[in-house]
């Protein structure tokens, strides 16, 4: 695969032919916002399937935001990295005002994404995750996990790049990961996009409405 990508859409595409050679059986697609779902709707078109989100928010190191130890999403899952936490040495209480923190963040996320529009059913359903692209792993782990809490029959992920880390972190929690990129070196999912703009709540509405 040639990389960088153009934008999210060209990425999209680039997940469609090795997605069709799973054979997913009435599949229903779930972008993570922002960026997973503008990814995630050229896929849902190609695969004439239902286009939803999967709200999931990071949990930030104390005192380091920026820095990811786990991540969390709804249905009360929460996946916390041990390596980060042992080696920072956050107190139980500061990870704990963490987490809450995060879940604050979700349940904003979900109000500003979702409005009146009622959660997606995914019992019993093949699930297709799609994000931008996966660093740590850590969020789109805590997707599939929770995918997996709410009944769903088959989950998989597709990204169109991810780190070796980030494959590593999420292959337990999904029946298969489609990733037509993996380099050798990687230090940020946007460096493999020429176009890597943020993506607004405006845009994800519009994108959800027209699918």
């Amino acid at each position: 695969m040639d990389l960088p990508y153009r934008d999210r859409a060209e990425a999209g595409r680039a997940l469609i032919e090795p997605l069709n050679r799973l054979d997913l059986d009435d599949p229903l697609v779930l972008g993570l916002p922002r960026g997973g779902v503008a990814v995630a709707k050229p896929v849902a078109e190609a695969l004439h399937a239902p286009l939803d989100l999967w709200c999931v928010r990071k949990v930030g190191m104390p005192g380091h935001r920026e820095l990811a130890i786990g991540a969390v999403a709804g249905g009360g899952t929460e996946v916390l990295d041990p390596e980060l936490t042992d080696r920072r040495y956050p107190t139980s209480g500061q990870i704990a005002d963490a987490v809450a923190h995060a879940r604050e963040e979700l349940a904003k996320q979900e109000r500003a994404l979702r409005g009146d529009r009622a959660p997606v059913e995914v019992a019993g359903r093949t699930v297709v995750v799609v994000d931008d692209g996966l660093a740590t792993g850590s969020t789109a782990r805590a997707a599939g996990l929770a995918l997996r809490q709410a009944g769903a029959a088959r989950v998989v992920l597709a990204v169109p790049v991810a780190s070796r880390e980030g494959v590593r972190t999420v292959s337990s929690a999904y029946d298969d990961v489609v990733c037509p990129a993996v380099p050798s070196v990687f230090y940020a999912v946007g460096q493999w996009y020429y176009d890597f703009g943020e993506v607004t709540d405006d845009e994800v509405l519009a994108a959800l409405t027209q699918g």
